[in-house]
């Protein structure tokens, strides 16, 4: 090897060159050429194995290209090698250095400014290849690309960074190959790395931060492994695969991304192992078109939206990972995707765990659900398959097959829902075998109208309401269920719904079994406390007693059933029922009121029977007033005065209130309302705290659904049933202008005023009455300064407070009378001033 020296004039000695272009020209192959510190000016052709390095170490030397287009460095030759040295290009956009194909160049402790490394290689690897070494480098300022691998290139990089990049970090196309080690990568506008045409890369121990775009672009067929790679921040995907690419993960860490952590599109393949990524601007996993993904030991964490979400026929493989955090779905799978979940775990999501719709198919083992809204639900007729998985804390539905889905469930656990266990919809096929649901707040399983699922070997334990509720005309076969500790009857059968039971056990519930008019369950060999559990017609439900003339109103008299009256119940004359009116306590203008609506309903009624035309107009009310003015008193009476002049064929009452028509879960509101109504059909509707249907900034509430529903139906049997709303004024108000169809049918409001303190004292004295008590004329002037220096404010009860302080004195009245010896009658009907409760009790 000769060495050759490059210096300014008057320096170096003897034999010593001006320019770097000379002494390259006079070297031959093999040889070293010195270069003193500086700047030199121009653009250096390396046709021979040569060796640049620079006198006095790295950053004192700077090899700049010439004004214009031309690189600073052109390398045709091969194993040529530049040391220490400082590349300036002439403009960004141009290469700095160019390596032409057929060369090689071998870059160790270099810089290179203001433009890019390019690589060119033979169009085929058969004409040979370009290899280039970048060692300890850095590449800094370029646009469009900071290194350019086009063609047959063999690269390797070795504690290289690329920063400030106007463009892409590195880009490899045609079949270029690259095998980055400890590879610094920041601040680029667009992608960090992208790869095209057939190129591989091999990236390991590297860092990707603050790209523009991707972090890791592969197109076209192009192939990818990384190992130990961290991806910050990126403007888009962590890493984005399109085409027909592949790409292998292994232990890398995706944080940050404005966009889905990992994207799979098209026809493209991944595989992840050991890899997590966590605050996607959008999903954690994004797989679409027919892409595929395959993802061991991966973490997910706090995704924007779904973490994973599938679509098109995309399929995805998740085994052993976890999912954390998230502000939608855990794993979302739509279109023809097929998932399968193996021993994953998915926690604190702010809507469904796993969630399959459309005509996508999931199978999921050994899975375990927490903390989310809901925790699976079904909701593809493709067939989805849950086993051995545990669904713990959601605060809705732990599982639901909606609507026309099907679904086989064996070996499922829920607990602590929040609503429902179990929820079959409309329609669903579902095949539970083994399991349990524990804990619910709601029923343990809700099987919804025109429903037949297949229950077996199912355990219920402590659901809030029942065990399992079958809603009108539902049905299916229920084998060996165990029900314990249900809130409400262990089993209840709505009307027309065909429940097939055979060898249940229900143990520990207060009532087994609750059915509605017209259902028609089947039990073969079921038990209550091992004793034998049979169903037969129940009796009719007796006809409800008058109103009481000084009744606390709302609270003395249960609410008319919507059974049949029984056939000998003697007709009630329209007299009679306006004398009940009439002898309520207070209620002077409702009194007023509903003698005028009666005289109206009667001009209507004779004008029917004339064979005139009803003028128009609505029977609907609405009752506004405090809780205990004898809104639902009224409510009652009304109906059956209706039912007196012939205006509605029953009369009867049915009282509801939010939870009665609201739903627990998407869909099932409208039906609910419905059933509810079509109990009052013939009779009255009395929607109690009517305006909670319309909350303050109710967005998406499903009271809204209610509304519209009911507002249908009011339009739909306008002749057969009278819908009264109450609550209070101010609030009824917002409530009928919620919705159009509210105002147009309820054209009238009755004001129930709050009861005077002589009004309160004469509803004690009735309820005293009833009970054979009697006041003293003391207690009765006492009593009544009490109701008038008591506050009216929130909490005040008006009848109901009446009926409490009654309760209060006769309790008082009883310790009082316990302390005698030998008590008279007259001292025990007896109810005296000191039997009175004190301010501080009230």
């Amino acid at each position: 090897m000769t060495r050759h020296t490059v210096a300014p004039k008057g320096q170096g000695g003897r034999g010593a060159y001006r320019t770097i272009g000379e002494a390259v020209r006079a070297a031959s192959p093999g040889d070293l050429v010195v270069i003193a510190p500086g700047t030199w000016t121009e653009a250096v052709v390396l046709d021979r194995a040569v060796v640049l390095t620079a006198e006095q170490g790295r950053g004192s030397v700077v090899l700049a290209a010439p004004p214009g287009e031309e690189p600073a460095v052109t390398v045709s030759g091969p194993d040529c090698a530049l040391h220490n040295i400082t590349v300036w290009g002439a403009d960004p956009g141009v290469p700095a250095v160019t390596v032409e194909p057929g060369a090689g160049l071998v870059l160790e402790e270099c810089t290179v400014e203001s433009g890019r490394v390019q690589a060119k290689g033979p169009d085929d690897e058969e004409s040979g290849t370009t290899a280039v070494v970048l060692r300890r480098c850095r590449l800094e300022g370029a646009r469009l690309a900071g290194l350019h691998l086009a063609g047959a290139v063999r690269a390797q990089l070795e504690d290289t960074s690329v920063t400030g990049v106007d463009g892409t970090g590195v880009v490899l196309s045609g079949t270029a190959r690259l095998d980055a080690v400890r590879l610094r990568l920041e601040r680029t506008t667009g992608s960090g790395v992208r790869l095209r045409g057939r190129s591989r890369l091999r990236l390991t121990d590297s860092v990707l931060t603050g790209s523009g775009r991707a972090g890791l672009l592969l197109e076209d067929t192009t192939e990818a492994s990384a190992g130990e790679v961290r991806i910050e921040a990126p403007g888009a995907a962590g890493v984005h695969l399109t085409g027909s690419a592949r790409a292998q993960l292994t232990d890398c860490r995706i944080r940050g991304a404005a966009a889905s952590g990992l994207v799979v599109q098209e026809d493209a393949r991944l595989n992840a192992s050991g890899c997590a990524v966590a605050d996607a601007g959008a999903n954690g996993l994004l797989v679409t078109g027919a892409g595929q993904a395959e993802l061991a030991d991966c973490r997910i964490d706090r995704s924007t939206f779904s973490a994973v979400h599938l679509a098109g026929t995309a399929v995805g493989r998740l085994a052993d990972c976890r999912v954390r955090g998230g502000a939608e779905h855990g794993v979302h799978a739509t279109g023809e995707a097929r998932l399968e979940l193996a021993d994953c775990g998915i926690s604190d999501v702010a809507m469904t765990g796993v969630c399959v719709l459309e005509r996508a198919a999931a199978t999921l083992t050994g899975c375990r659900i927490s903390g989310s809204a809901s925790g699976i639900g079904i909701g593809s007729p493709a067939g989805t398959t849950v086993e051995h998985s545990t669904v713990t804390d959601t605060g809705e539905i732990g599982v639901q097959v909606a609507k026309g889905a099907a679904a086989v469930l064996t070996g499922i656990r829920v607990t602590g829902a929040g609503a429902a266990g179990l929820v079959v919809d409309e329609g669903a096929d579902a095949k539970v075998t083994g399991g349990s649901l524990e804990d619910c707040a709601g029923s343990g399983a809700v099987v919804w109208t025109g429903a037949r699922p297949e229950m077996t070997n199912l355990r219920i334990h402590h659901p809030g309401k029942n065990g399992v509720f079958l809603a009108e005309g539902a049905g299916g076969t229920f084998t060996s269920l165990d029900v314990t500790r249900s809130g409400f009857p262990a089993l209840h059968v709505g009307a027309t719904a065909d429940p097939l039971f055979r060898h249940c056990r229900i143990s520990d519930c207060a009532e087994a079994l609750g059915v509605d008019d017209g259902a028609v369950p089947v039990l073969e060999d079921c038990t209550k406390d091992g004793l034998p559990l049979t169903f037969g017609t129940p009796a009719p439900a007796p006809a409800p007693a008058p109103a009481s003339p000084h009744a606390a109103p709302g609270a003395a008299e249960p609410a008319r059933p919507g059974a049949a009256e029984a056939s000998d119940e003697p007709e009630e004359t329209l007299e009679d029922l306006l004398g009940e009116l009439h002898e309520l306590v207070g209620l002077d203008r409702v009194k007023r009121d509903v003698g005028s609506l009666v005289k109206l309903m009667q001009t209507v009624r004779r004008r029917e029977e004339a064979g005139l035309p009803a003028p128009p107009l609505s029977r609907h009310l609405v009752f506004a007033g405090n809780p205990g003015t004898g809104k639902t008193t009224v409510a009652r009476l009304y109906g059956r005065l209706l039912k007196a002049l012939g205006l509605l064929r029953r009369g009867h009452l049915v009282e509801v209130d939010r939870t009665a028509l609201v739903g627990e879960y998407v869909g099932h509101t409208g039906p609910k309302t419905t059933a509810a109504f079509n109990r009052a059909l013939g009779g009255v509707l009395f929607i109690d705290e009517a305006y909670s249907l319309a909350p303050l900034g109710a967005g998406n509430d499903f009271g809204t659904e209610a509304v519209a529903t009911l507002v249908k139906l009011m339009e739909d049997h306008r002749d057969d049933v009278v819908v009264i709303a109450a609550g209070y004024p101010g609030d009824m108000d917002r409530f009928v202008s919620s919705n159009p169809g509210l105002a147009s049918r309820f054209g009238r409001t009755l004001f129930f005023e709050d009861y005077a303190a002589a009004e309160l004292v004469s509803i004690v004295e009735y309820q005293a009455g009833r009970h054979r008590y009697e006041l003293t004329p003391t207690a009765r002037t006492e009593l009544l300064d009490m109701f008038r220096r008591l506050p009216k404010g929130e909490g005040f009860g008006n009848g109901r407070s009446a009926r409490q302080v009654f309760q209060e004195m006769t309790e008082r009245q009883a310790q009082r009378v316990a302390e005698l010896t030998d008590p008279t009658a007259d001292q025990l009907i007896s109810l005296e001033s000191q039997d009175l409760p004190v301010p501080a009790e009230r």
